[in-house]
């Protein structure tokens, strides 16, 4: 009669999956969901541009992201700690790269000048790998590196990183243009901090106070168990729903000459000039653009203000009046 041996000190403690962690994660993916929701709307011209990456919104973006990535954190302590599961790690690995890479091509194909060459998956399958290295470190000294990590963007940047090939690390001194980029500084600091969180809990049997929390609706579990899925698809129904409601309710008309002034008094206020010269100028040359039929193809890019000679013109008659009336 064959009989279960009793598992050792050394053995990985058995853990069922924790239906309120998925719930996190599910709740993590709709907040996201509502995010992209609105980045979308920017796109096709319902809101106005750089609404969502200013704000209220570019601070909930940081959030969500923060969330994916400490939970991310999370889960590498609970499915690897205290003994390394290189199997399912390198598989789950494989999988996270696949659809970043397919995430890559697709951007790259779509919008070329701002395509996603290190977003969020990216940072968590890099990011992966560093926190196995914290696996066994003192959660205290975890979160010290975390908090390293967090900071040193804010302190140290340098033109070394601005080659293309050093992006990832987020230290250059000119930021890439991309619409999802997720540098390893300061973000591979969230995805520590959740591990260095888990380890603390587990030293206090803190799992067994996250089993008892509210499991969540069963969609909200699916959604956090299956969070890879739903993050490859829900933008993609997310533009396709948005373009068919484009043709029942089609977004405003731009405001080319409110957009102008906005950009145009910054700009010129920060190369120096007074408040009164930059009013007078960006006026001067609003009106001048309307009259010559420029307005519209220089907001959509068609002409460029350093190609185009009428542009030249039109900037150095406006400096001398403005300059003449102030």
């Amino acid at each position: 009669m064959s009989s279960v041996e009793p598992r050792t000190a050394a053995s990985p403690p058995i853990r069922k999956r924790l239906p309120s962690l998925d719930s996190l994660r599910g709740i993590a993916l709709i907040a996201m969901a509502t995010y992209h929701f609105a980045w979308d709307l920017e796109m096709f011209g319902y809101l106005e541009p750089g609404t969502s990456t200013s704000g209220w919104l570019r601070i909930y973006a940081r959030a969500i992201a923060s969330s994916f990535l400490f939970l991310a954190g999370f889960s590498l302590v609970l499915a690897h700690y205290p003994q390394l599961n290189l199997k399912n790690f390198g598989r789950r690995l494989g999988v996270i790269l696949a659809a970043a890479l397919v995430i890559t091509a697709a951007t790259y194909i779509a919008v070329p000048d701002a395509f996603i060459f290190f977003g969020i998956l990216h940072a968590i399958a890099l990011g992966s790998i560093i926190g196995l290295l914290f696996l066994k470190v003192p959660p205290v000294l975890t979160l010290v590196v975390a908090a390293a990590m967090v900071a040193l963007p804010t302190f140290y940047r340098s033109v070394i990183f601005d080659m293309p090939i050093l992006w990832f690390v987020g230290l250059s001194e000119t930021l890439p243009r991309s619409n999802d980029y997720v540098p390893i500084l300061p973000w591979a600091g969230a995805l520590l901090a959740g591990v260095a969180v888990a380890r603390l809990m587990a030293a206090q049997n803190g799992y067994a106070w996250l089993a008892r929390l509210p499991d969540g609706p069963a969609w909200l579990q699916w959604g956090g168990r299956h969070s890879l899925t739903v993050y490859i698809i829900h933008q993609p129904i997310l533009i396709a729903v948005i373009y068919l409601a484009s043709f029942v309710i089609p977004p405003p008309s731009p405001d080319l000459s409110g957009n102008y002034l906005k950009n145009c008094q910054p700009a010129c206020e920060a190369g120096g000039s007074s408040v009164n010269f930059c009013l007078a100028y960006c006026g001067c040359t609003l009106g001048e653009l309307q009259q010559q039929s420029l307005l519209e193809p220089l907001q959509s890019g068609a002409i460029l203000p350093g190609d185009d000679q009428r542009l030249q013109s039109i900037a150095e008659v406006c400096s001398a009046a403005a300059s003449d009336g102030s």
